[in-house]
Order: C-alpha cells, then structure tokens, then sequence
C-alpha cells in the first residue's frame, strides 16, 4: 500500500470520527433539553396545583370580606361643600364628606377645589408701599401664571389706558397728583375678578398717616373707659354677694323707717281731729256769768 493511500485512509477516519462525536453531543443535548422540559413541565403542573388550591383557600377565608365590599357599595355617600375662603373673585373651598368616610369618621375632606364670588372686589389696599412707590396685586389662586392679567390706568371721564405690564404683580412710583388703577383677573378670556386701587400723593400718605394716631387714641380712652367702668360694676355685684346678709339688713331699716313716720304722723293726725271736735263754749258757764253780772 503506498504512503498516499494511507494518508487518505487516516484522514477519512478522523473525519469520521468527528462526525461521530457530534452526533453523541448533538443526542446529549436534547436529552438533556428533554429532561429539562419535563421537569419544567411538572413544576408547572404543581405550581398550577398549588396555585387553585391556594385561590380556593383565599376564596372561602375572604367570602365575608365581599359581602361586606358589597354591603359598602350600597353606603349612600354625602358630601358637604364648605365655606369659600373669599367674597369676591376667586377663591378655593372644602369638599366634606359627611357619610362613608373611609377611617368610620363623621367628616372626612375629600378634596379642596376652586370657588368664586362676585368678579367686582371693590377698592382694595397695596401690598407694600413707601413714601416714592407703592406695590399692587391682582387677585388670583395657584399657580399664578394660570390666569391672564390686564392692568388699567383709569381717568375721570376719560377712556382707561391698558398698560404695557400683563403680570399679577404692579409696582407703581407716586406722582404729583392721585392715581387710580385697576386689574382685571381672567381665565379663558373671562373676566373672574376685579379690583381697584388708589395711590395717594406722599403728601396725602403722609397727612393720613399722621391723622390715624388721634383716631387711635380715642378709641384707646373710650375702651379703657368702658373696661373701668365694667370693673367697678363687676366688683360691686361680688361686694354685694358677700355681704348679702348686711345689705339686706340696710334695706330693710331703710324701708322701716317711712313706716314709722308715717304712723307717727297718722296718729298726730287723729289727735289733732279730735281735738277739733271737742265743744268751744260751755252753755252752764254763760248762764253762771250772766247771773253774777246781774
């Protein structure tokens, strides 16, 4: 046999057996995926076992919980509104819930929403101010940029001017003569609120300033007067009280005192009339006299 021929042989038998060993491996590996499948298989059957076992334990230990699910759903809840926290504009307010309360409470908030009033709030006052600018809000809820704000410059018979300054916040230098502004509050191109505001001259600021002190004063005199008064009083019904005894004892000396007089006076009275009916002039004594005359 010739060196090729043998090299050849020896080659195909590798190849050979090559061959053969990935065919065991390959048949390895699916037994064992195999096997691996089936058991899969079964835990999965047990788990599913377990799983129905466990939901029918569950299903009989919570039966009562549902009945009692369905008995709350039949709760007629009520709910309460409460009071807005403004008069005028826009303000917020409570949602109560005064039946069905999740804790068993009589009232339990639910949820605090928007309220309005009246868009018209009147002539309001500055948030700051100093003798050269003073400071000016619009009326508005959280958050701020949710509403649109148009500040107005009024005058007197005169069209109003729109200024330039749409933010809820105005800061406003004084001039020599007073100034009136207004803002409008709007939500969806609807005007919500409205407030006006009047800026004074320094000198004016300061002329109000200086008259508030007398008004104060007067009325800090008139309270105290009162609570004085008010004392005093308080202080002689407690006197009163615990000498009652010797108070009435007073009173009633008092109220005795015209009785006697006034018995005593009756009693002159009645001496004095009877006095008045005894006879002047008795006849025995005129005769007497006449005779002796004679």
């Amino acid at each position: 046999m010739s060196p090729r021929g043998t090299g050849c042989s020896a080659g195909l038998l590798l190849t050979v057996g090559w061959l053969l060993l990935a065919v065991l491996q390959s048949a390895r590996g699916t037994n064992v995926t195999a096997a691996v499948q089936d058991a899969g298989l079964a835990q999965e059957g047990e788990g599913e076992e377990e799983t129905e076992n466990n939901d029918r334990e569950t299903a009989e230990n919570y039966a009562p919980t549902e009945t009692e699910d369905v008995s709350n759903a039949n709760v007629v809840k009520e709910v309460e509104f409460g009071m807005c926290t403004v008069t005028c504009g826009i303000g917020v307010r409570e949602v109560i819930l005064t039946n069905g309360c999740p804790t068993g409470e009589s009232k339990c908030v639910v949820r605090v929403e928007e309220c309005r009033g009246p868009t018209d709030c009147g002539w309001g006052k500055p948030i700051s101010e100093s003798l050269e600018s003073v400071r000016l809000a619009c009326i508005h809820t959280s958050p701020i940029n949710r509403f649109k704000y148009i500040w107005k410059l009024l005058r007197p018979d005169q069209q109003s001017i729109v200024l330039v300054n749409d933010s809820a916040i105005l800061e406003v230098r004084r001039a020599n003569y007073p100034l009136a502004f207004q803002c409008d509050t709007l939500d969806n191109n609807e005007i919500v609120a409205t407030i006006k505001f009047t800026i004074y001259t320094s000198t004016e600021l300061q002329m109000r300033r200086s008259g508030l002190p007398v008004t104060d004063a007067a009325l800090i005199f008139v309270l105290t007067i009162g609570v004085i008064i008010c004392v005093f009083i308080i202080f002689l019904l407690i006197f009163i009280i615990v000498n009652w005894a010797a108070v009435k004892a007073f009173w009633g000396a008092k109220a005795s005192t015209p009785e006697v007089q006034s018995e005593q006076s009756s009693a002159r009275y009645k001496d004095s009339t009877s006095l008045d009916q005894l006879p002047t002039e008795m006849p025995g004594e005129d005769d007497a006299l006449s005779e002796w005359n004679e």
